[in-house]
């Protein structure tokens, strides 16, 4: 798939994800298959007002590539200075506006999903950050605002003519935050609407959603989310089922133990331990989720501060082996 200039090795992007697509899951999916990752969402006026916090969030690994960075606000002028910052700080190949996220404190700030109550704010916004930055610009929506304005066509319609190289569109409502079903045919819609590639999103739970969409939609990409928290295998799944019409099997707890540890640590070289654990906890618990006991482990996840306890965790519940001992320089398992 290709986005403007930018060519990508496949189709499957992992969706941004606020508090969770950090560096250290966007390294780990990556290694999994997707082709795109995008940062959490970046505040363009942190930006402009120089948040020491905020430019973070847009480190980017030196193999990071193709990667997007995801900025929100509502402010043409404020958009185009942060999408300039984003691109300068991050080095991204990408940016991406926001127009999707349905958070309260996001969208009753006119940012995020509220762009959809008035296309021509959305307009003047696409046009500004199209014209600020020099790299390809990419524009994520919902269906609509709520059931009496899906909008959806028009705001993707409004991206194309404004240059975007890109739509991703959820198949929900602001409204509808993560409740009920995606309507994937509003996906159709906007796929038939434009000439630009239209990456479809929700409810891309397992190897044959995928595939499901892209026949019901036409899509040209596809954006994962929640289905990749606790789940980076999900892009290898996918693909290969895609490529040959077999489900791979879900990984067994051993393996997921290793992939928690190795999480674990990669997140703690950039965050350091203290910070890292804590930070680790929501991620084990995903992890986790469905397999035995995992109610307890979540319980004493929560209670996690080092490595060492992680992996004293995850021996007690036999999610590593003597080959994981080997692999990670455990002793004693």
């Amino acid at each position: 798939m290709q986005i403007g200039s930018v060519m990508l090795a496949g189709r499957l992007v992992l969706a941004p994800m606020a508090g969770v697509t950090d560096r250290a899951f966007r390294q780990i999916c990556r290694e999994h298959g997707a082709a795109l990752t995008v940062t959490e969402m970046v505040s363009t006026k942190a930006l402009c007002y120089q948040d020491k916090k905020t430019p973070a969030l847009l480190s980017l690994a030196a193999d990071e590539h193709p990667a997007a960075a995801q900025i929100f606000g509502h402010e043409p002028e404020t958009m185009a200075e942060g999408a300039r910052i984003a691109r300068a700080v991050s080095g991204c190949d990408i940016i991406d506006i926001n127009m999707g996220c349905p958070a309260p404190k996001i969208a009753n700030n006119g940012d995020g999903a509220a762009l959809m109550r008035d296309p021509a704010l959305a307009a003047r916004v696409i046009e500004a950050v199209v014209s600020a930055v020099d790299v390809p610009v990419t524009v994520k929506f919902r269906k609509g605002f709520d059931d009496d304005h899906v909008n959806a066509v028009e705001i993707a319609k409004i991206a194309e003519s404004c240059g975007v190289a890109a739509v991703a569109v959820h198949g929900r409502t602001r409204e509808q935050y993560y409740s009920g079903r995606a309507d994937w045919d509003i996906i159709r819609q906007v796929k038939e609407a434009v000439k630009i590639p239209v990456i479809g999103n929700g409810d891309i739970f397992e190897p044959q959603d995928a595939k499901r969409m892209l026949e019901e939609t036409g899509c040209d990409g596809l954006m994962i989310g929640r289905g990749a928290r606790g789940n980076p295998w999900i892009f290898k799944r996918i693909q290969h089922y895609l490529e040959t019409g077999e489900v791979l099997p879900p990984p067994g707890p051993v393996e997921v133990g290793e992939m928690i540890l190795r999480h674990t640590r990669i997140h703690v070289a950039f965050k350091g331990e203290y910070i890292g654990m804590k930070e680790m906890r929501k991620h084990i618990a995903w992890y986790t989720a469905g397999l035995p006991h995992s109610s307890s482990i979540r319980r004493e996840c929560n209670m996690l501060e080092t490595e060492e306890e992680l992996v004293e965790l995850l021996k007690q519940h036999g999610m590593l082996d003597k080959e994981s001992a080997f692999k990670y320089n455990i002793q004693n398992v």
